[in-house]
């Protein structure tokens, strides 16, 4: 027996022990189910398995319950909630309840991540804290294949009381524990490593809720910890040179307090408040890797960050026409971790720092919306948001810093009513976002960079939205979305220059008669971005160029293209007979069009930057999948169906990320020079179908 069915069976048993408790108090009540079956795919899909925890070939388990039995004499409620017991994706929930008075319930759920690619490599020691690299490296393809993955085991306990009239008192624990592996790297020497992951969170929340006549307040208590089991990977080399270190995620805690609350003024006139105050540490030990550290370097990090949060709002409509939406929010994210030097040069003099960030945010919002004759409305609106940054004031900068961060959005919509049938919005939104002067690295390329999150940006936004019903029985909607972004302001040339997005979607729904129903949906969207990310002497053509070793820009035209569309049909063959099907079709297409441009404008396409500028651009990456649903589900009594699925998947992708283009052909990419020798790969082809069946039993 498989080890999948070895565990199938095992939750099978639990679920029925569950039944024997839950089942003799079920006699009257809601409707409850219970399906149980059996499912199996063809071959493996390792891409798209990589989260419903079936990435493998074979049978699957499945069962499913959904119990609710309530007691009417007593308001009281059992309920007993499964998922995918028999996958690796499960989660059950049993919850009790006496309505307007007490409750608790306690749910567990495992979360699966499965990585799709595959690693060859003859590293040692995976999944654990010491790794053994090869040296000299393996000839790639020669290693052992490893698939990598994570599992999250989460167990969630609620408890909720009544105590008098509008208090109520709600307390809820979460535990999650991760284990796995998940693919890393280390060094100038871009050598293959494995994290290996082994902690612990943990969330407490407790609230406590007034709701009376017209005030409503909640305060409470958010509390996080994350434990790490593991602190440090030593990767040693078997030539047996001096080994390196990786330091892995610290433990750290977190503690809030927060009071929300909101009153109503009047019938048309409501205020909201919400206050609270944060704190996170990090002082586990950085240890000293081995003897390696300076005696100089801080024994731990020390952190510190503070958060605060001030919010007011305000809800009117003054005028039986006009609806008014005010807010006002303060945030004061305060890093007190101590600057101190991290890394140290032999004479002891530190040569990084680490880097604070704090940042005061202040965001204002109105909004108002006027209804108008002819059944129109109108909705326009302003937000202001004001950022004021930190500053690093020792080590060195590698990006330039802005002190100040300004953007202001307006919003203008449109709405329309233009009969039973068709109703039509159409919204402008523009914002400006602009800062304080630069405070540059002091380096020639580097000052020239203009980081994306703090350029002069100007963005304008359409959407348009239209619902159709052109008769009872069919609909549409229609959506457009352009957005077009700017950057201007730049320091230098180097960072994105400007980008769009596009979007359009159409969905109808089509009732053919009582038994019958189609719909069918089809988006397309773009979005496109252009860059200036390089300047490289060093692969100029020295022959070509008059012996001169010429600079140029690296300039890039980025777009990703997606198309999806699907149709769908369920229907009733019979009184006991139902049936239905979907085909789903997905293509994606990322654009990579690089050029050099030198200096004396004569632009060059090159893709390997190790050649000349004449090789060709870097290729296209397209990724397509095709589905097709079907199931059909048979009453073999007035309780009882019997449900069969069919699924095919068609996936397939020529992504080219770990793969490399010599002469002699594609070859995987492969990690290291003198040592490793790892290679990832995936199949770029995945078909599979499944087919699953079910019995499904209803009770009251």
């Amino acid at each position: 027996m498989s080890k999948r069915m070895k565990q199938t069976f095992k939750v099978t048993a639990l679920a029925a022990a569950l039944l024997s408790v839950y089942g003799p108090v079920l006699a009257e009540g809601p409707e409850n189910s219970v399906s149980i079956g059996i499912g199996n795919w063809s071959n493996d899909r390792a891409q798209r398995g990589i989260y419903d925890g079936m990435r493998d070939s074979g049978a699957y388990g499945l069962l499913d319950a959904d119990i609710l039995k309530r007691d009417d004499a007593t308001g009281t409620w059992l309920g007993l909630k499964a998922r995918n017991l028999g996958l690796d994706n499960r989660e059950i929930k049993g919850e009790w309840l006496r309505q307007g008075d007490i409750g608790g319930s306690l749910e567990y759920s495992r979360i699966s991540r499965d990585q799709p690619f595959i690693y060859n490599t003859g590293v040692q020691g995976i999944g654990t804290t010491t790794l053994r690299v090869p040296t000299p490296s393996i000839t790639p393809g020669t290693g052992a294949n490893v698939e990598l993955g994570t599992t999250r085991d989460r167990v969630t306990a609620k408890f909720f009381k009544n105590l008098g009239v509008g208090l109520n008192f709600n307390v809820s624990f979460r535990n999650e524990t991760k284990d796995g592996t998940r693919g890393w790297g280390r060094g100038g020497a871009a050598e293959f490593a494995v994290e290996p992951i082994d902690s612990t969170i943990r969330l407490l929340e407790a609230t406590l809720n007034y709701s009376r006549d017209r005030l409503q307040l909640s305060a409470g208590y958010y509390g996080t910890s994350y434990d790490n089991a593991n602190s440090m990977v030593t990767t040693s080399l078997t030539s047996g040179a001096s080994p390196y270190f990786l330091s892995l995620p610290l433990d750290n805690k977190s503690h809030e307090l927060f009071l929300n609350g909101g009153y109503n003024f009047t019938p048309t006139t409501r205020g909201t408040f919400k206050a609270s105050y944060s704190r996170v540490t990090q002082d586990e030990g950085l240890g000293n890797f081995g003897g390696t550290a300076s005696p100089l370097a801080p024994p731990n990090l020390d952190g510190r960050l503070d958060t605060t949060l001030l919010e007011i709002g305000l809800t009117s409509r003054p005028m039986p026409k006009l609806s008014i939406v005010a807010n006002l929010r303060y945030r004061d994210f305060a890093d007190k971790t101590p600057v101190r030097g991290i890394v140290f040069n032999a004479a002891n003099t530190p040569t990084v720092y680490n880097t604070p960030f704090s940042y005061t945010n202040a965001v204002g919002k109105l909004e108002a919306t006027y209804r108008l004759p002819q059944a129109y409305s109108l909705l326009g609106g302003i937000e202001y948001n004001a950022q004021d940054r930190q500053v690093p004031g020792m080590g060195t900068l590698y990006v330039p810093f802005r002190a100040s961060l300004d953007e202001t959005t307006y919003r203008l919509q449109l709405r329309k009513s233009m009969s039973e049938t068709v109703n039509g919005s159409l919204a402008y939104l523009h914002s400006k976002r602009d800062g304080s002067s630069y405070t540059l690295p002091g380096d020639t390329l580097e000052d020239a960079i203009n980081p994306l999150n703090i350029a002069d940006r100007k963005r304008d936004k359409w959407r348009a939205m239209l619902d159709w019903s052109p008769m009872d029985k069919l609909g549409f909607q229609f959506t457009i979305e352009d957005a077009q972004d700017k950057y201007s302001g730049m320091v230098g040339p180097y960072g994105l220059q400007d980008g769009t997005a596009r979007l359009y979607a159409v969905d109808a729904s089509y009732q053919v008669n009582s038994a019958w129903q189609i719909h069918a949906w089809y988006t397309r969207d773009k979005t496109t971005a252009r860059e200036i990310t390089q300047r490289d002497g060093a692969n100029a053509n020295p022959a070509r160029d008059s012996g001169a070793v010429a600079e140029a820009d690296k300039r890039t035209d980025l777009s990703e293209t997606g198309d999806s569309l699907g149709l769908g049909v369920r229907g009733r063959v019979s009184g006991r007979l139902k049936v239905g099907g979907d085909v789903e079709s997905f293509r994606s297409v990322n654009e990579y069009q690089q050029s050099l441009t030198l200096l004396d404008g004569r632009p060059r396409y090159q893709s390997n930057f190790a050649g000349t500028l004449t090789v060709v651009p870097t290729p296209n990456i397209t990724n397509k999948l095709l589905r097709f649903k079907l199931f059909a589900e048979y009453a073999v009594q007035k309780n009882a169906d019997v449900r069969v699925n069919l699924i095919h998947e068609r996936w397939s992708t020529d992504d080219w990320s770990w793969m490399m283009f010599p002469a002699s052909g594609p070859t995987p990419w492969a990690y290291g020079t003198t040592t490793d020798g790892t290679t990832v790969t995936a199949v770029p082809k995945q078909n599979s179908t499944f087919v699953g069946i079910r019995y499904i039993y209803r009770f009251q």
